[in-house]
């Protein structure tokens, strides 16, 4: 996926689930053959994710938290390799 659409609808794919653990201290992204622990930016965007928010509504949500902050490139980065790794899926609003 060389460019992120702004209004593709990221989700999580089958067999992840985000959580938070207490043990890592840290969210995760759980999985049946183990666990990958998020950095705290990385679990903010993840938090966002729920299948019906748009790349450009979850990036207006991330500026709106952290004021004045352009936080466009480094979210759809991070979108981006997040699919290209199958953690995500995208989908076009229908």
């Amino acid at each position: 996926m060389n460019q992120l659409d702004s209004a593709a609808i990221p989700a999580l794919a089958p067999h992840y689930r985000l959580q938070w653990e207490p043990a890592q201290n840290a969210h995760v992204l759980l999985y049946p053959e183990g666990m990958i622990r998020l950095s705290p930016s990385a679990a903010e965007i993840m938090r966002r994710i729920d299948g019906s928010a748009s790349v450009e509504q979850i990036v207006v949500a991330l500026e709106a938290v952290y004021a004045g902050a352009d936080l466009r490139a480094d979210v759809v980065e991070f979108l981006t390799v997040a699919a290209a790794r199958g953690w995500l899926r995208m989908r076009q609003r229908a």
